[in-house]
């Protein structure tokens, strides 16, 4: 029934779509395998990509040549840059997404990828022999063979769900666990460990009163995450989200149910995230504050769905009614269904080589929250990592290794294999040392090339960086030619509390001053806007951010090469830490503890970020 194929993708969430898809784009035979063909691609929590440092990570998705940045934009319901105020390495794009749009543009990406197979089934069992991965056992007794496995099995590992003092097996509310792997793995000499997470009620909009909350609309233009050239929403079109409060009134409430609550009676044994907490937990850990932000978010363009941003609660159904009601707006609620939290199998990710290959046995993958991530974006990311290196595998090739300075993609997979992790990873701009490099606006002049050379990345993708890289250096020789008159710039730096200019001075040295931008500078001088008039505006930008930052990219240029000689910075035995004010607690706590003989040992220890390594070598050179 089954031929033998080059690769099997076992799960069909965010890190088995992008594997799957990786492996078959690049010439593989490739088998996805799914519990449910129903549920591909499911946003089974927020449906939402992207945001800090995740909306970063989509972008370098969809340079390598990955989906999830086009599915994204085919099915956004509302688009928002994220930290625009702040410079442009902590921009981050984020969209609010219709979930069930999501999930049919997924598949239908699937369905029209060619080499791709799909089979519905549970897979309970790994083929072995030698210390090497040649199949899958599923469910209904099927062999089926293949030169490699990548497994992203999600929640699903032993997965038991809790509400309140219920509890049953599942790896999503009405999906049954995948049992049978774990076991057999831990019999291969791996490690595993249990994590949590959790998920807030889904209620009725037309429950709500929204003239008590605060209206949060999408931006004005909507950039969008795909370089090509994807259709997205016009701006005018887009679903509002809101945001209203938690009270006193409210947490009163839900402590009645703690003494109900699985997460402190231990009937969890797993590790939750510590970035998107519970109510209950925020509550215990923040109890100073009186009020929590809650984000009311529609759940697509049909349904009167309603996604609790904030609420996410494993406590008694009951309770957690009684709760959210006292919330403003919600007075009238009615809930679709209760919060809940689920517990999982994990592996820890030192287990693993660079390339997603576990060390134990050969050709076989671990991607996505198996690794013990969190997100949407993080598996993903994983996923097509480990498509692109299982392809490259079974062809004889070396493995596609992202570097810590080349991609956000890079550093989570660093942090990975290096630090491991004992509660879900969540990427965050913090953890890059090089962020100025990994800014979301250059994710394709970073890594289009090199997936272009992996046969992944298409011709026109190809020739669209190629162009667009002229085109900056076009428009930066324009700035960098014309001189503008204080006759003819004064009246704009007055009208924006700027100093005038005493003399001629060159457009992009200009563009240097924090208050100016090059969008204002072409309104209101003619000679730039006529000499830019034909070109579009993220190329605009793109040379902007170039030219305005151009000091801190060669800087973080110069680190790059520096930080590839830790191993022989040795750090003084006498080192004081207590003195360094920049450091983080936690990384005071650890080099204080461990005393690191070289800033290479630092850089490696569990709970310390690359921006505390770069903190200390700035003091070390004093």
């Amino acid at each position: 029934m089954f031929k033998e194929y080059d690769v099997i993708v076992v799960g069909a969430g965010h890190a088995g779509c992008e594997a799957a898809a990786a492996a078959a784009n690049m010439g593989s035979r490739t088998l996805l395998i799914t519990m449910n063909m129903q549920t591909i691609a499911q946003m089974s929590c927020n449906p939402a990509m992207g945001g800090i440092a995740k909306g970063q990570i989509v972008r370098e998705i969809d340079a390598l040549g990955g989906y999830s940045g086009i599915v994204t934009d085919l099915s956004m319901i509302q688009f928002r840059m994220l930290n625009k105020s702040k410079g442009p390495a902590m921009w981050s794009p984020r969209a609010q997404n219709d979930r069930m749009l999501f999930s049919q543009k997924w598949r239908e990406k699937l369905e029209q990828t060619p080499n791709l197979d799909f089979y519905q089934d549970m897979v309970n069992g790994l083929l072995i022999k030698d210390n090497h991965c040649t199949g899958v056992i599923t469910g209904m007794g099927h062999h089926i063979t293949a030169k490699a496995v990548v497994l992203t099995n999600g929640t699903f590992l032993n997965g038991i769900i809790h509400v309140g003092e219920k509890q049953f097996g599942g790896g999503r509310v009405a999906e049954k666990a995948a049992t049978g792997i774990t076991e057999q793995l831990v019999q291969l000499g791996f490690e595993s460990d249990r994590l949590k997470t959790g998920t807030p009620p889904r209620v009725d909009g037309r429950s709500l009163d929204y003239s008590k909350m605060e209206e949060q609309k999408g931006d004005d233009e909507i950039i969008g995450f795909s370089f090509t050239d994807t259709p997205k929403i016009k701006a005018s079109g887009q679903r509002s989200c809101w945001i209203t409060y938690t009270s006193q009134k409210v947490h009163d409430m839900l402590k009645t149910g703690f003494d109900r609550s699985p997460m402190f009676a231990g009937r969890i044994d797993g590790v939750g995230p510590r970035y998107c907490p519970s109510i209950e937990d925020k509550i215990n850990r923040f109890a100073e504050r009186d009020r929590h932000q809650l984000f009311v978010e529609p759940e697509g363009w049909n349904t009167v769905e309603i996604y609790v941003n904030g609420f996410s609660t494993s406590l008694p159904e009951e309770v957690q009614y009684e709760a959210i009601r006292m919330v403003p707006g919600f007075e009238r609620v009615k809930m679709f269904r209760p919060g809940y939290a689920i517990e999982y199998d994990y592996f820890p990710p030192t287990q693993l080589q660079y390339s997603l290959e576990t060390k134990l046995i050969s050709n076989l993958y671990f991607a996505g929250q198996i690794n013990g991530t969190t997100g949407y974006e993080e598996a993903a990311c994983q996923g097509i990592m480990a498509g692109i290196n299982a392809h490259l595998k079974i062809n004889g090739q070396e493995p596609f290794i992202l570097k810590r300075s080349e991609a956000y993609i890079g550093v989570l997979i660093d942090d990975l294999i290096s630090k491991g992790t004992e509660e879900p990873y969540r990427m965050f701009t913090s953890r890059a040392e090089f962020r100025t490099l990994l800014r979301q606006d250059n994710a394709d002049l970073r890594l289009t090339k090199k997936s272009y050379e992996l046969g992944l990345a298409s011709e026109a993708s190809m020739q669209q960086v190629t162009a667009k890289e002229k085109d900056v250096e076009k428009i930066t020789a324009i700035l960098n030619g014309i001189s503008l008159t204080p006759e003819e710039t004064n009246a704009y730096l007055e009208e924006i509390n700027s100093a005038p200019l005493s003399q001629k001075q060159k457009a992009a040295q200009l563009l240097l001053r924090p208050d100016i931008h090059l969008s204002s500078l072409q309104k209101h001088l003619p000679v730039l806007n006529s000499a830019l008039k034909n070109e579009n505006n993220t190329t605009l930008e793109q040379a902007e951010i170039q030219i305005k930052y151009n000091i801190y990219i060669e800087k973080e240029k110069e680190l790059v090469a520096k930080m590839g000689k830790l191993e022989d910075l040795i750090i003084p035995s006498n080192f004081n830490y207590s003195n360094i004010t920049a450091l983080s607690a936690e990384a005071k706590q650890k080099f204080i503890k461990v005393q690191p003989r070289t800033l290479g040992q630092a850089s490696r220890i569990s709970g310390v970020n690359p921006s505390d390594v770069q903190i200390l070598m700035v003091y070390m050179g004093r």
